[in-house]
């Protein structure tokens, strides 16, 4: 683990304990009272009190509200050389520092062809995994069914063709989101806590406890599975 990583996972620990949102002020105020020996007059001091957060209690935000969804596609995309079930992908997520690499269990859903330019939604704010000695930098979100055999049925929550690479994906009727450090993210178990409430409707839409995942050209959502376990 780096200095910073360390430093955030610090910092995210914090956090958590004083129960702030990232990059929340946390507001001090002290008065002490005292008898100077050469003056009667008792003495008030009072610490400079810094001014709050704008930002809302982490009690207060929806937990969906703490994790960041972002549009991206995919640009790239292998088999990965010693996992059955993995491909390894390049995702354009419109950022600065050029496509994310993050591995996906799919290659019993996909092929290879058919994951290549893929619009997709990433869970962006998550700590890096190794899997199989492949360093993933976040998720993709897709939904699952469970299908009259037996087997499973898995596939991409989309975006819409017109949201552009990078937007964050808010959610109708909750406030504007909030993310979490990936450090955070993790301690407080935010996506895990989010799961049960994540789900397609009847028109394979993405929702969170009802809360349609959207962008700025409409929601986000599957091809034909509804009702599915959205992870």
């Amino acid at each position: 683990m780096s200095a910073i990583e360390l430093l955030e996972d610090l910092i995210a620990d914090l956090e958590a304990k004083l129960n702030l949102a990232p990059g929340a002020d946390p507001v001090f105020t002290k008065a002490a009272i005292g008898n100077n020996s050469n003056d009667k007059k008792n003495q008030k001091t009072t610490f400079t009190k810094s001014k709050p957060s704008k930002t809302a209690p982490a009690s207060d935000i929806p937990e969906i509200c703490k994790l960041e969804f972002k549009v991206g596609r995919i640009t790239k995309v292998w088999v990965h050389p010693d996992a059955d079930k993995l491909y390894c992908e390049e995702i354009d997520c419109g950022e600065a520092d050029g496509p994310r690499q993050i591995a996906s269990g799919l290659r019993m859903h996909y092929e290879e062809e058919e994951m290549l330019g893929k619009r997709v939604l990433v869970v962006a704010n998550l700590k890096p995994k190794n899997l199989v000695g492949f360093k993933s930098n976040g998720m993709v979100l897709c939904a699952a069914e469970t299908k009259e055999d037996g087997s499973e049925k898995v596939e991409f929550v989309e975006p819409p063709e017109g949201a552009p690479l990078g937007e964050i994906v808010t959610f109708e009727g909750l406030p504007p989101p909030a993310p979490f450090s990936a450090s955070q993210v993790e301690k407080k178990k935010v996506f895990a806590a989010c799961m049960d409430g994540m789900k397609t409707n009847d028109d394979c839409v993405g929702t969170w406890n009802g809360h349609v995942f959207m962008t700025s050209a409409g929601p986000c959502k599957g091809r034909t599975v509804k009702g599915g376990a959205m992870r």
